[in-house]
């Protein structure tokens, strides 16, 4: 075989650095890249939620550029919500440009790619994927994975009731992945290869204080979970060391995580002061056709709000000044906003501070980041600000962990970690832009 350059990126869905190396004396294999001098703390991408993370990393641009602004978006003429998918991404990603160089990739559950699509190598698509058969390309894929047991995603809709069974589930997603790699991995007929590991995002949504309370009755079943998790990571690790020079590897997560101390529902908030106002009906959680005519505002998960404005939305009402009012009402109420006398919101940004690119004008008008511990929703079914539904763990946008075998500085944010995939290949000059094969 011809010697080849190869790169490994691992990903560790929902890893804090300051966690990772917590757990570093029981988890030693976490605890080699944790305590590396490679080892450092990024910022996630606001929001920091996995569809906006991974795919600025999988296209090593923000979301003005790339169109992927949160887990749903919104029809502006039916008002009808959908979750985001790759069908949205709307420039190319790494994977593309190595394709367009000869370069293969393989890529094993990496959020927001589903459906696959085409492309020079071979994917197995991450959340939200829900049908094996569009979730792999080449389509041959689907039959020895579905003969391992592969398991798209683990049933998350009754953990908080039965986490036992979530730990169960998780430890049949894990193994999945290791039956992928094993199918992907071995003929190194590629060049690019990334398996993002979601079960640690799952396990700290439903059961962080049971991991980071040694008293807990869960906490030797939640590291039993991780243990096995770190022997898979482990023997990633062993695979990338046995390829041949020269070689890269990287690691790294998409948000950081946190105990929580309650969940903020924007809608509602918005509610009680007369900004957002709902139609009569039972609705739902993702039933945005409730707006209201007469409404100035409302959010979408997690914390992205929009100003209702004729000129964006069917039934919007708002002209120029008066979406100017609402705006600066908007900024100073939700910075006042407190629970048990502890802010909620750290900053809240306009888009323009923020993103950048030509589609800015899809962007909320508004992106709330909130301090540590209040994880911040936008349903249109609650009836309270403030509220636990089962979740014990909360993202954060800082701490987020990275690791990097090569001589490059740490970079920022998630999608520089893009932009250093590429530079590796040689598809960026000496000013970091592209280079068109």
């Amino acid at each position: 075989m011809a010697k080849r350059a190869r790169c490994l990126v691992l990903g560790l869905d929902g890893l804090p650095l300051g966690l990772a190396r917590d757990l570093s004396d029981q988890l030693p294999n976490l605890g080699r890249l944790a305590r590396s001098p490679g080892a450092s703390a990024i910022r996630a991408e606001l929001p920091e939620i996995s569809p906006v993370n991974w795919t600025s990393f999988y296209t090593a641009t923000g979301p003005g550029e790339h169109g992927v602004f949160g887990f749903s978006r919104m029809d502006p003429s039916s008002y009808q919500l959908s979750l985001t998918d790759s069908g949205q991404v709307a420039v190319p990603t790494i994977f593309d440009r190595l394709g367009r160089k000869g370069l293969v990739s393989r890529v094993v559950n990496l959020p927001n790619t589903y459906p696959a699509r085409p492309l020079r190598g071979m994917m197995v698509a991450g959340f939200v994927a829900q049908d094996l058969l569009r979730a792999v390309y080449p389509g041959f894929l689907a039959g020895p994975l579905s003969r391992a047991g592969y398991r798209l995603e683990a049933e998350t809709k009754n953990a908080a009731r039965d986490p036992d069974r979530l730990l169960a589930e998780l430890g049949l997603t894990l193994r999945g992945r290791e039956a992928a790699v094993d199918l992907l991995w071995p003929d190194l007929s590629w060049d690019l290869f990334v398996l993002v590991l979601t079960e640690t995002d799952r396990l700290f949504h439903f059961l962080f204080h049971a991991l980071v309370d040694p008293e807990h009755p869960r906490h030797p079943a939640c590291m039993d979970l991780l243990k096995r998790w770190d022997a898979v990571l482990g023997r990633m690790l062993e695979r990338f060391e046995a390829l041949p020079e020269p070689k890269r590897l990287i690691v790294l997560a998409d948000h950081g995580f946190t105990r929580l101390k309650t969940e903020v529902d924007i809608n509602y908030w918005l509610v009680e002061r007369g900004l957002l106002r709902l139609l009569p009906g039972p609705g739902g959680e993702w039933d945005a056709g409730r707006i209201d005519p007469r409404s100035k505002a409302f959010a979408l998960d997690p914390g992205r709000v929009y100003l209702h404005t004729r000129t964006r939305f069917a039934r919007g009402g708002l002209d120029r000044a008066g979406a100017q009012k609402v705006k600066k009402l908007l900024i100073d109420g939700l910075a006042a906003l407190t629970w048990n006398n502890e802010r909620v919101i750290n900053r809240v940004y306009e888009a323009a501070e923020i993103y950048q690119g030509p589609l800015l004008d899809r962007a909320p008008d508004l992106v709330c980041l909130a301090n540590p511990g209040f994880d911040l929703k936008a349903k249109f079914d609650r009836s309270e600000v403030f509220g636990l539904f089962g979740r014990t763990g909360a993202h954060t946008a800082e701490d987020v962990f990275f690791y990097d075998s090569g001589p490059a500085r740490a970079p920022e944010r998630v999608r520089d970690v893009g932009t250093l995939v590429l530079e590796y290949f040689g598809l960026l000059d000496k000013d970091k832009a592209l280079i068109c094969p």
